[in-house]
């Protein structure tokens, strides 16, 4: 964990006034743009080399785990949508796959073809936007261009298909709000394959890039030890060299029927940390690809009345749907008293969900486990003996989301 209060090594000897000077104590945010208004990293300096740091949040509290106590499940989605708003949709599916654990029903392939496709998808949008940020507060400007360009092509799909380009609220407990528009393939296959190409573009401007490389390598190094003590998953985790995916720990949604590999960093530096998400998603094209090959005909929902709203027409022409649909929206989905935690992988590491239920249409209790909370809470000792330019590298490395860390 990071350090409670200030006190550099160094501290305890009469280094500093021998050398007749003082630490420099500043503030690295929350009023930085590479700390996006919500992180403050308060910093002890010996000329730009920072001595010790703490991390503090809390100047983005959305108040989500409250929030839901108060929505039926269904009506909890959107908020959702807001912990990693990057990659939303990841979010959408992490709940309702939790809560569908609870109720024992078990969604139709083609809904879950569907999910991971549009999973996939955001993780490849989560790490363009990491990669691009990253590059910026670098000094790489024109990197950020090829990558986001690429976002909105994703984004434009996103917004024909679910009616929003960043927020986009798709599912819904045992199913999906809707199923795939004509032109769908067509608009996929023309946006990976631009993604593959701007991604390919922007590894052959930076991979041999003298600064880039200085930078970034032998930067802010996290062991494999270190990574796994701070509670590390996903790419940063892998980027030290720990081969954990829980696609493949504890595959679901058919993960461990497809092709794919794990990319594994070597140092845990901040080099490794860009290069595993570039790595990462040429795995996610090759998985929607095939996924695509194989989708599934047949419906996106469940057929059961606990969950899934009735036809318009049954609703409009026989008093049953109506009552059916009537107690859905009010009352909520109703899940038996229990609890349960469950996990995805999903674009920052593990992603999970522990939920306790009363019996009623709304969750007594939901409480998340963010990826960026683990990470961001090693922030402090990560920076300790770099320089402030490498603090700013490193964090964008990290890729801290501040909706899922201040939840």
């Amino acid at each position: 964990m990071a350090h409670t209060k200030v006190e550099p090594k160094e501290l305890e000897k009469d280094f500093y006034k021998e050398l007749h000077t003082e630490l420099l104590f500043i503030n690295l945010g929350p009023s930085h743009p590479a700390s996006h208004g919500t992180l403050r990293t308060f910093c002890a300096l010996d000329g730009e080399t920072i001595k010790a740091a703490v991390t503090e949040i809390g100047y983005l509290h959305r108040g989500f785990e409250k929030t839901v106590e108060h929505k039926t499940y269904n009506q909890a989605i959107p908020y959702t949508d807001r912990l990693n708003y990057v990659s939303s949709i990841m979010n959408n599916v992490g709940f309702a796959k939790a809560v569908e654990k609870m109720l024992g029903i078990q969604i139709t392939d083609r809904c879950i073809f569907i999910r991971v496709i549009l999973s996939e998808l955001m993780r490849i949008i989560d790490h363009l936007v990491c990669i691009a940020a990253n590059l910026v507060d670098i000094g790489a400007l024109t990197n950020f261009w090829y990558l986001y360009n690429q976002r909105e092509l994703v984004y434009t799909i996103l917004e024909k298909l679910t009616g929003a380009r960043l927020t986009n609220s798709f599912t819904r407990i045992g199913g999906l709000y809707r199923d795939l528009y004509d032109g769908f393939e067509d608009d996929l296959k023309y946006a990976l394959k631009q993604i593959e190409k701007a991604t390919i573009d922007v590894t052959k401007l930076i991979r041999k890039n003298r600064i880039f490389l200085d930078r970034t390598q032998n930067i802010c190094i996290v062991t494999k030890e270190q990574a796994i003590s701070y509670g590390f998953t996903g790419p940063c985790l892998r980027a030290s060299g720990v081969e954990y995916d829980i696609r493949k720990v504890h595959p679901y949604y058919y993960y461990d029927q497809f092709d794919f590999d794990i990319p594994v960093g070597e140092k845990g530096d901040v080099y490794d940390r860009i290069f595993v998400r570039f790595e990462e998603i040429y795995q996610s094209i090759k998985l929607i690809r095939q996924y695509m090959k194989n989708l599934p005909g047949g419906s996106i929902n469940v057929d059961d009345k606990r969950v899934t709203l009735p036809d318009k027409s049954q609703t409009y022409n026989n008093i049953e749907g109506l009552i059916n649909h009537f107690k859905l929206i009010f009352e909520g989905v109703k899940v038996d008293p229990g609890e349960i935690y469950d996990c995805t992988e999903a674009a920052n590491g593990e992603l999970g969900f522990f939920i306790v239920s009363d019996g009623s249409g709304y969750p007594y209790k939901v409480k998340v486990r963010p990826p960026c909370f683990y990470i961001f809470s090693s922030f402090a000792d990560i920076i300790e003996e770099h320089m402030i330019a490498d603090a700013i590298a490193c964090l964008g490395s990290l890729n801290i989301i501040a909706g899922e860390l201040d939840r």
